[in-house]
Parts: C-alpha cells; sequence; structure tokens
C-alpha cells in the first residue's frame, strides 16, 4: 500500500494560483524530500494534506482509499502531523499541556496530571533536551527546544505520515543529529515523512527520494542518489545557476578606512567581550554556535539589547554605548536585520509598502503625509530586484511566504541606505535561487562602500561572502582574520572553545 498518493492537486488563492497540477506518491518507511524555491506552493500543499486548505481539484489517496479532510483535526486522526516552520505551539502552556493536547488524560472530567506528565517524559525520552522537562513552561524555552516540542507533539499523536516543513531551520548542529536519528527511527518502523528544506546537504543525508516544484507544479521525481547538486538546482529555478556567490575580490585593510570601531563590549550574561574593527566596502563575518552571544553582539550595536560596558565609534565618532537606542542607531546611519522576522523583524499585519518605508518614511512623505504613490514606487523597485513574489506592495505581509518575508526585510534595510549593515542570518529560510538574488545584494552593498556584518550559522556562504571572519565562543569573540586565514575545521574549533589563546581579552567576571 502507498500511504499517501496526490494527484493533479490545484489552488488558487482569486488570481494567484499556488498550486497548478502536483503530483506527488510517498511510500512506506520512506523520507520524501520536496523541494523548491520560495513561492513554489510547498507549504501550501502542506496545508492541503494537513486540512487546513481544500484543494480546488484533484484527488488525494491514503492506503488506497480516497483521502477528503475537512479539517486539521480530521487529518490528524486519518494519521497526519504537520511540524510548521512558524511553530504552532501555546507558549503559555507547559510541555506536557502542548504535546498531550488533544489527547490529554482526565479523569470524571479533571485533567489527570499525573498521567499528562507522565506520558509526556515517554515522548521526550526518544528526543532527549536538557532544558526540555513535562512542567516547563513553552515560553521559557529556546527556539530549537520549541521545535523539539512541536516534534514530539506528533509522535504523541502516533501519527503515520509526519509533514515536516524547515524543522531544522532553529536548529543547532548537535539537535539537527538527533533530529536526523529520530527521523530514521521513524522511517524504521515504517512511519513516512514528507521533509522540506532548502539545505541540499540535509536533503542527501536523511531523504531517500524528491519531487520539485517549481511555480506550483512538481516539475521532476526521484531517488536522491540518481540527481547531482546542480540537477536539482536548476530545475527548482529553471535555469542553470553557474556560481552561487557572486565574485568580488578581497578587500585588504589598508585599501578602506574603519567605519565602525567596537572595544570591550560587554552585555551579560550572553556577550562577554567583543572587539573588532568594520570598514568601508568590508563584508565582516561572524561564526559560532548558537547561543554563543553573536546575535546578542548585533543587538547590543544596535541599541536593543543593555550594554555594561565598552565603546562604540562610527566614522570616528563616539556613540553612546550603554544608552544607546534603535531609534537613535537608524538616525546615525546602523541597520539591523533581525534574525526573527515574524517577532521583531516585521509588522507582519502591514503592507509590504509600509514594512519596506517603514524606517524612512520621510523619503515618501511630506509634512507628515505619506505620499502612496511615491511609496509604492519605490518599493515596487526593491522587491522586483529582491524577487520578492507578492500581488501588490499592497498586500499584507503575513500572507507572504517565509522567504519572501524574509526578502521583505532586506528591502527596507536597502530603502534605508544605513551605511552599516547589521545582518543576522539574512538567509535563514531562503531557497537557493533567492539565496543567490541575496548574496548579490550584500555584495553590490559593499562595492558601494558599505559596512557589512553578517552573522551565520552556514559556513559556506561566510567563506563564500565574506572578506575577513571572527567568530563567537561563549560570549567571547576571537580576533578578525582574513577569510583565508580560516577553515572549517579552524572556525568549529574556536567555536567549540578549543585554541582560546586566539580570543581577545577581558575576563567573564
Amino acid at each position: 500500500m502507498t500511504p499517501l498518493t496526490l494527484t493533479n492537486i490545484h489552488k488558487r488563492f482569486g488570481p494567484t494560483v499556488a498550486l497548478d497540477g502536483v503530483s506527488l506518491e510517498l511510500r512506506q518507511g520512506e523520507v520524501h524530500a520536496l523541494i523548491g524555491e520560495n513561492g513554489a506552493g510547498k507549504s501550501t500543499l502542506m496545508n492541503v494534506v494537513a486540512g487546513s486548505l481544500r484543494p480546488d481539484r484533484g484527488g488525494m489517496e491514503i492506503n488506497g482509499r480516497a483521502y477528503v479532510p475537512s479539517t486539521p483535526l480530521d487529518a490528524r486522526l486519518n494519521g497526519i502531523a504537520l511540524i510548521h516552520q512558524e511553530l504552532s505551539l501555546c507558549p503559555h502552556l507547559s510541555v506536557a499541556e502542548n504535546i498531550m493536547m488533544g489527547i490529554e488524560s482526565s479523569r470524571f472530567g479533571w485533567l489527570d496530571r499525573n498521567s499528562l506528565n507522565s506520558r509526556t517524559r515517554e515522548v521526550l525520552e526518544t528526543f532527549p533536551h536538557p532544558d526540555i522537562h513535562p512542567e516547563t513552561l513553552v515560553k521559557d524555552l529556546s527556539v530549537a527546544a520549541r521545535q523539539i516540542v512541536e516534534i514530539c507533539r506528533s509522535i504523541a499523536a502516533r501519527a503515520q505520515i509526519i509533514l515536516m516543513d524547515e524543522p531544522t531551520s532553529s536548529l543547532q548542529r548537535d539537535d539537527v543529529r538527533r533530529l536526523f536519528g529520530l527521523i530514521g527511527k521513524l522511517r524504521d518502523e515504517g512511519l513516512s515523512v514528507i521533509y522540506i528544506s532548502h539545505f541540499l546537504e540535509e536533503v542527501r543525508e536523511i531523504a531517500d527520494r524528491f519531487t520539485v516544484l517549481r511555480d506550483g507544479q512538481s516539475v521532476a521525481s526521484g531517488d536522491i542518489v540518481s540527481v547531482t547538486d546542480e540537477e536539482l538546482i536548476t530545475q527548482m529555478v529553471g535555469r542553470p545557476v553557474q556560481n552561487l556567490f557572486p565574485r568580488r575580490g578581497r578587500r585588504r585593510d589598508e585599501e578602506s578606512s574603519v567605519v565602525l570601531e567596537v572595544r570591550d563590549l560587554r552585555s551579560p550574561p550572553s556577550l562577554h567581550h567583543a572587539s573588532f574593527d568594520l570598514r568601508r566596502g568590508q563584508i565582516l563575518g561572524v561564526a559560532g554556535l548558537m547561543g554563543s552571544g553573536r546575535t546578542q553582539l548585533v543587538r547590543s550595536i544596535f541599541g536593543l539589547d543593555e550594554v555594561e560596558s565598552g565603546t562604540i565609534r562610527l566614522k570616528g565618532k563616539a556613540l553612546s554605548a550603554r544608552g544607546g537606542a534603535p531609534a537613535m542607531r537608524l538616525l546615525q546611519g546602523l541597520g539591523y536585520l533581525s534574525e526573527d522576522r515574524k517577532g521583531e523583524g516585521l509588522g507582519v499585519t502591514l503592507s509590504v509598502a509600509d514594512n519596506v518605508t517603514l524606517t524612512r518614511f520621510s523619503s515618501c512623505s511630506r509634512w507628515g503625509w505619506l505620499n502612496l504613490a511615491r511609496q509604492s514606487q519605490q518599493t515596487e523597485g526593491l522587491i522586483s530586484a529582491l524577487g520578492v513574489k507578492a500581488r501588490s506592495v499592497g498586500q499584507s505581509v503575513k500572507t507572504l511566504s517565509g522567504g519572501n518575508q524574509q526578502k521583505v526585510a532586506l528591502a527596507r534595510l536597502l530603502h534605508q541606505d544605513a551605511d552599516v549593515l547589521l545582518l543576522d542570518e539574512p538567509t535563514r529560510g531562503i531557497d537557493i535561487g533567492s539565496k543567490v538574488q541575496v548574496y548579490e545584494t550584500i555584495a553590490r552593498c559593499a562595492a558601494a562602500n558599505k559596512a557589512v556584518l553578517m552573522i551565520s550559522s552556514y559556513l559556506p556562504e561566510l567563506f563564500g561572502m565574506c572578506d575577513a571572519l571572527a567568530v563567537m565562543s561563549r560570549g567571547r569573540l576571537s580576533a578578525v582574520r582574513p577569510i583565508d586565514e580560516w577553515t572549517p575545521e579552524s572556525v568549529m574549533q574556536a567555536a567549540i572553545g578549543v585554541g582560546e589563546s586566539k580570543t581577545n581579552g577581558g575576563d567573564e567576571s
């Protein structure tokens, strides 16, 4: 029996065609990778399978019988669980209450909390994490830990088909290994997984077969070992991609002036010490494990986190490190791209145009009144350059795919025209074709003599884009060195604290 068969699925939202004839066959005990650019229809397809959306045309079967879910609960009763990229947990409830939601034990109408916690512990044993306990409130967990709770909820529901939409986007490497080990166990037990990811190395590591979506259509499928990465990328974007990273000459320090100077910056408990110089036209990368303090570094510089000590100089002028505020940093020429696009990077209920122009309304207003025609014109140019897929600039950002939301956040930074760009995971949740556009945009900013500080968990993009690199480990930033003096191995050694003599001074007390 084939656990899940999709045949010629269509779905339209007004004039927008989201799915235009998708077919897919999921076999028992396999991990099937669903690959495609942002806006290709992957999440829409998963929502159709999970009962959140009804297809306009096409058919679905589970084990050879017709499957027409009326609600997500109906899909769940049919053994299907969807793990969203943007987590759907209740932060004010405990881990146990989230994992067992809908299948709680009760006695005489009262919640049996002992049974609830006991059953939760059994599930958590399959994917142990030091911070996750049945009684812990979800709001007190890290994003990575919340992702694990979401996965455990699917296991508790005894789903036979698990749909995973970018499950590793918020996990560090050790958690990714645990997740892949768990997926392997599920596969061995005969469960089937549809796995969405933009990381082809992940797909190769975990998937058996693949289907590529492009513009709402399934354009290729087969065994993952039978295709090269280049062939997959070509199918995804509809054209060959020769070079993922733009060609640009590496800048030597003596070729440009220092625009941002940070000395002995400290913002406990996450950031203990950081010193570096950022030069015009330079892309300076910061590597490090999740929780190492790298995000706190840029948040402290931008005035989002309180600074205990240290100095910041911009274009030779001293800034107030301890009393900095984001509004002041914007006026001083700093721009910040948050890794948390929904929580603080975007106004998701606002339009694309409002989000793009938000930090520089003065460019399209007069006497306090917005010139909507000018705002639309400025926005259209930027979203066209970045390849944002939106019906219009008036469309609400919350209706866009995650990758397109990320590109809107980047478009706002470009519209702001900041001298210093602080980029925290600028390609998080973006497909390969879109990454190429973002890399080219960052390279153009550097070529225009802007200074770029770029945080990334993805070493290939740091080595492909950066002129120099520093590594954050346990809240301490290493010395900045030219990129050709680093190797992936030396970066990881520095990230886990090996060779700490290469870090800058300062103590943690």
